[in-house]
């Protein structure tokens, strides 16, 4: 564990640079404990891969009594060897009409498109950061026979509720933005609604499966093909 400062009202902490469920787990254990002993200090936590960003209010505190704090509690936190975790299924309608690359990775994949369905729906991914826009969810690992890599020239416009892969991360865009993701499908679900409680339906931690569904529920979901 390394604790940097990264702001005058701002530590982070790390926990190594590899990518896993182990780490991922550690960074959800740490959350919890740091958020426990700041209290009314804190002003907002923010977990990613493989690291947590600590926001606290500088009127209460300072730098010295957080970094000490924040050391004195994950001394005393372990991993551990399972961590309690939601289970959220979002639906996805797969098609070309829905996902522009969807065909495009199936014959880079050397596989049909039922194939690639199956294989992005029959997997469960966990929830590793949320970031580039709120409620867009890195998920990962996708099978790595349909990763695929960014495109080499970003679309200006993406579809909210696009459902993309990127290497072996997957995610579902939440709102109509630039992007590079290889689109396979689209989410009739909000990811990120601001008046809701909470407002994402998803947290860092968090698995996620997708249900494949026709193109009548998406609709009859809310979901938008324009």
């Amino acid at each position: 564990m390394k604790l940097r400062i990264v702001g005058e009202d701002a530590l982070m902490v790390y926990f190594g640079d590899v990518v896993d469920a182990q780490t991922s787990a550690r960074v959800q254990a740490a959350t919890s404990a740091i958020e426990y002993v700041m209290g009314e200090d804190l002003i907002d936590l923010v977990p990613s891969y493989a690291s947590v960003l600590i926001l606290y209010n500088p009127l209460r505190t300072n730098h010295a009594s957080v970094a000490r704090r924040v050391r004195d509690v994950l001394s005393n936190v372990s991993t551990p060897a399972t961590v309690e975790c939601r289970t959220v299924v979002l639906p996805v309608y797969y098609a070309p009409e829905a996902g522009i690359d969807l065909e495009s990775l199936a014959e880079r994949a050397g596989l049909p498109i039922s194939k690639v369905i199956d294989l992005h729906a029959g997997a469960e991914y966990r929830v590793y950061a949320i970031g580039f826009a709120p409620g867009f969810a890195y998920l990962g690992e996708v099978d790595e026979r349909i990763a695929a890599p960014r495109l080499a020239t970003p679309r200006a416009s993406v579809p909210r509720g696009s459902v993309a892969i990127a290497d072996r991360q997957t995610a579902v865009y939440p709102s109509v933005s630039p992007g590079g993701w290889n689109l396979i499908g689209r989410c009739p679900v909000p990811m990120f609604d601001p008046s809701a409680q909470p407002c994402m339906p998803v947290a860092v931690g968090d698995t996620v499966r997708f249900e494949p569904i026709s193109r009548e529920h998406f609709l009859t979901l809310g979901g938008d093909l324009a």
